[in-house]
């Protein structure tokens, strides 16, 4: 990875200037996230759409999401030498050329043929992280090959049989994953009306099992091989895949079966933030899940302030949910993220136009973020605390 950006000096100039020179070519990929999200809808069928862009119930959370964002407003600083900036950080011991990474983002054949290997090239090529899911297409050997050497981290889904957790658990270890991500607001699926308007479930079609139907602790509960009865094999992932019984006791049998560090993803109430603390977690990843799972939950970002201050510098606070622009990234980072997680953008971008559309929006993504530091009179992450924000 000798050869990826720094996002260093005048990285978001660079990018304009690019942008700009580009005027005059036939197919100009879009700069807006919203101009990706138009793309997106005009080659996706309303099944696969609505499953990326719907919400649970009428979409209140997925909207409370984006106002809270605009509850608080930046508060530049002027007359800062700022020619010079610097986008990298630090996180769970790895120095990242920017705070961000992708998001866990399940099933993505539905949007795209490449699914999670087009996304997975896109963050390696960049030095950013690629959370992959549980439930991806592509089995998690599969997509640590198409990464080669770039961060990694293995998103797990709580199953109801924990050897099928511990089995996949080994398998993220050895095929260099450095993270494991526990969802723990997914234990069972949110009442999700769009999906349920266009009876459309990916499961029940065999997408998004690849870990499953490769795993040997899942085959071996089959009767038959999935080669020879998918029908059971998908069956059988449905018994297993949703947990309503999951525990903090189950949560620590997780911890016990790995030596990667166990961030918990779900996590808005400052209580349960103090208890995975106590449970020997490495960070807490602050998410309602862009809105898919309770109906009028409180804002990702509204909760996020109460966790840092919960956690107290015990470990590394990371944000999900409603990420957009470089600005929110800013005002995340601002409130006390140590990074953040994108999701639907960059699957916006991989529906409209692969691996390249995932680079060039999460270059703009970055581009934006290093304009909107420097004009806010910070030099870097490091720099980025509360007085660069204030609540309107």
């Amino acid at each position: 990875m000798s050869s990826l950006p720094s996002f260093q000096g005048n990285f978001g100039l660079q990018a304009q200037v690019e942008i700009y020179l580009s005027a005059g070519q036939a197919q100009r990929l879009p700069v807006s996230v919203d101009r990706w999200r138009e793309r997106a809808r005009a080659v996706l069928p309303d099944g696969p759409w609505w499953y990326v862009e719907g919400g649970a119930g009428g979409g209140a959370t997925m909207a409370a999401n984006r106002q809270a964002f605009d509850r608080w407003r930046l508060r530049p600083r002027m007359l800062r030498d700022v020619a010079q900036r610097d986008l990298s950080t630090e996180l769970l011991g790895r120095r990242l050329p920017a705070p961000v990474l992708l998001a866990p983002v399940g099933v993505l054949s539905v949007v795209h043929g490449e699914a999670e290997r087009a996304p997975a090239r896109a963050a390696a090529r960049l030095g950013l992280p690629f959370i992959a899911s549980t439930v991806s297409s592509v089995t998690l050997e599969g997509i640590a090959e198409a990464m080669g050497d770039g961060p990694r981290w293995f998103q797990l889904y709580p199953a109801r049989d924990r050897e099928i957790m511990a089995s996949l658990i080994r398998r993220a270890e050895a095929a260099g994953y450095e993270a494991l991500v526990v969802t723990v607001d997914t234990t069972m699926l949110g009442w999700r009306e769009h999906d349920l308007e266009n009876a459309y479930l990916p499961f029940l079609l065999g997408e998004g099992i690849a870990n499953y139907l490769s795993d040997p602790a899942f085959r071996a509960r089959l009767p038959r091989p999935p080669e020879e009865d998918r029908e059971g094999a998908i069956l059988q992932f449905l018994q297993v895949f949703v947990n309503p019984s999951f525990t903090w006791d189950e949560l620590a049998f997780i911890r016990g079966q790995t030596r990667l560090p166990v961030l918990v993803k779900g996590i808005t109430h400052p209580g349960d933030a103090r208890q995975a603390v106590e449970c020997g977690v490495q960070g807490i990843i602050v998410s309602n899940h862009g809105g898919r799972q309770v109906d009028g939950a409180v804002a990702a970002l509204d909760a996020l302030p109460e966790v840092v201050e919960a956690v107290a510098g015990r470990v590394a606070v990371l944000f999900d949910s409603g990420i957009r622009r470089g600005a929110d990234v800013l005002k995340a980072l601002a409130l006390g993220a140590r990074a953040v997680l994108v999701g639907r953008p960059y699957v916006y971008a991989l529906a409209a136009a692969g691996e390249a559309g995932v680079a060039r929006l999460l270059r703009h993504l970055l581009a934006d973020l290093d304009l909107t530091m420097g004009l806010c009179g910070v030099r870097s992450a490091a720099e980025i605390d509360g007085s660069l924000v204030t609540r309107v």
